[in-house]
């Protein structure tokens, strides 16, 4: 896997104060994309040992809220098959923190077999994750006031809440900056 950028102070990608791993490879190739660039699957650096650690270090502030993924798109297979061993070295290192990742496919492909792109480790990934932001950003759509994200369509889906009530759950809709 190659990723794009890091951030490690990032406020825009999920709850608080935030590290955010921008990773490349996309097949979605959404109209008004933010990231085109990311599309390409070998943009940017590759995603090494060495990436995990800096990443592990930066997460370690109190301060820090969580790791944010999105892209490109984390849920290619070839990412989640890179990202799902580093994901359970953050859970196991910071069990408090937040673990946030946008995808521009719904959770409904992600758990439905045979859909692209699920895979072995799919239903892994999303139980290492605490919210997912989902649905492909769609240009007609766009909504500047939406609280992390950018088209209306895409949802802001409480993972952990969903897994306690067996149903999808979602984080309160507030407008941007409340």
């Amino acid at each position: 896997m190659y990723y794009g950028e890091i951030k490690n102070c990032d406020i825009a990608n999920g709850e608080g104060v935030r590290v955010t791993l921008f990773v490349s490879g996309c097949t979605n190739h959404c109209k008004g994309c933010f990231q085109p660039q990311t599309w390409d699957f070998t943009y940017g650096r590759p995603f090494t040992a060495e990436t995990e650690d800096e990443l592990l270090s930066l997460l370690s502030p109190g301060y820090i809220n969580g790791l944010t993924v999105l892209g490109g798109e984390p849920f290619e297979p070839e990412n989640q098959r890179a990202l799902v061993p580093f994901l359970r070295r953050v859970r196991q290192a910071y069990p408090d923190k937040t673990i946030w990742c946008f995808s521009g496919f719904t959770y409904e492909e992600l758990t439905t077999d045979g859909t692209h792109p699920r895979c072995e480790v799919t239903d892994e990934m999303l139980s290492l994750l605490d919210v997912l932001v989902d649905g492909r950003f769609v240009e007609e759509l766009k909504n500047l006031t939406l609280r992390f994200r950018g088209s209306s369509n895409q949802r802001l889906i409480d993972l952990n809440a969903s897994r306690q009530a067996g149903h999808l759950c979602f984080l309160p809709d507030r407008p941007r900056g409340q």
